[in-house]
């Protein structure tokens, strides 16, 4: 049988751990991936409200609150394994190994090709050891830091695994896209062996962060408040008025750029718009954005299929198939993977990368000088 990895995932958008147990297999002539469980558990209001404000610096004993917002996520990880487990009734020693990515909480990899040596980082939180003790499994995490000081952006990690997932089968002169909208969105470009990929901006964390305020909701599901409102033209100009959205690959983002005071700043010359406008409208940028690079960077593409959260929006999906005429677009369930297991997929995948040696990133992607092998081992 082939070997049994679980990857763990919480991202940007803050709203829970997803988990899956899958066989993982190198030989090229199968399917690299076959899921066969998937959890998930949604983070406590406290913890995610304190993962958010660890985002910000406000020099509130940032340190010790990071450690235990680290043990308190890093708990929820054990549960989400035992969860795994005890559905497939897989025993721990069977699995090789966790693929744990923890929780980002800054990502400023420095300018681009800076090289060694210079003054890019990110930092996800994370307490492998104690997820070592807790699971009694083998624990791969730190996947991003290696590419960084290799001189990339450290983001996005996930085009390799599109590629050996989704991108099996693509002609000559055919290409698919695979588009991630987690907290951010981000674009994997399948065309053969040459694999783009890059973050396009936000994907869900303005949306959800503006439906908790005005909503009291922790997303706006489906996309029905935003399809309700009407998208207001003069605050889209504004929202793309970033330097971001015409920047040129690689180029990863985060909160770091996109939060609450980016989008507080944008609205201030709009404040007759209404807050259900203000939905409809990030939503559109999302939409917007996200079509934007594909055609500009694929324009030949017929295929796209979404995954992460805003695969569930229908408002969002229906805004991408406006911008996409001709293309067919459809989540990752179309492709055999349900969209909200595909991260978690992949961090299992990169798991078994680094366990075998292999390497993890493309340097057409990350901007890296080289491929290198990704992440750290804690052993059982």
């Amino acid at each position: 049988m082939p070997p049994l990895f679980i990857g763990l995932m919480s991202g940007t958008s803050l709203d829970g751990v997803d988990g899956v147990l899958a066989q993982i297999q190198a030989d090229a002539g199968t399917a690299p991936v076959r899921v066969l469980s998937h959890a998930a558990r949604p983070l406590p209001d406290t913890l995610a409200a304190e993962l958010l404000a660890l985002n910000t610096p406000d020099g509130r004993d940032e340190l010790h609150r990071a450690a235990l917002a680290a043990n308190a996520l890093v708990r929820i990880y054990a549960a989400v394994v035992d969860d795994l487990l005890r559905a497939t009734g897989v025993a721990r020693e069977a699995v090789r190994a966790i693929g744990a990515h923890g929780q980002t909480v800054r990502h400023q990899p420095g300018p681009r090709h800076e090289g060694a040596g210079g003054t890019g980082y990110t930092l996800q939180l994370n307490n492998p050891a104690l997820l070592v003790e807790l699971t009694g499994i083998t624990v791969v995490a730190d996947f991003r830091s290696r590419d960084v000081a290799a001189g990339g952006q450290g983001a996005p990690l996930v085009p390799a695994f599109h590629q050996a997932v989704f991108g099996r089968g693509i002609g000559t002169g055919e290409s698919v896209a695979v588009l991630n909208i987690g907290g951010m969105a981000n674009l994997s470009l399948l065309q053969g062996e040459a694999v783009g990929g890059f973050d396009c901006g936000p994907g869900n964390a303005l949306l959800d962060a503006w439906c908790q305020l005005h909503q009291g909701e922790p997303y706006d599901a489906g996309g029905r408040w935003a399809a309700s409102g009407q998208v207001n033209a003069a605050l889209l100009r504004d929202l793309l008025d970033e330097p971001y959205f015409q920047q040129s690959p690689p180029k990863s983002t985060g909160r770091d750029l996109f939060h609450s005071h980016w989008l507080q700043a944008k609205l201030a010359p709009h404040l007759q718009v209404t807050p259900v406008d203000v939905q409809a409208t990030l939503t559109e940028l999302t939409a917007l954005s996200c079509a934007t690079d594909l055609l500009r960077h694929a324009p030949t593409c017929r295929t796209l299929y979404v995954c992460g959260g805003g695969a569930l929006n229908d408002t969002l999906m229906q805004g991408l198939r406006t911008h996409l005429p001709g293309m067919t677009v459809s989540s990752t369930d179309a492709a055999g993977l349900p969209p909200l297991q595909v991260e978690a997929a992949a961090f299992a995948w990169l798991a078994r990368q680094c366990l075998a040696g292999e390497t993890g990133n493309l340097t057409r992607v990350t901007g890296a000088r080289q491929a290198r092998v990704l992440g750290a081992i804690y052993p059982v």
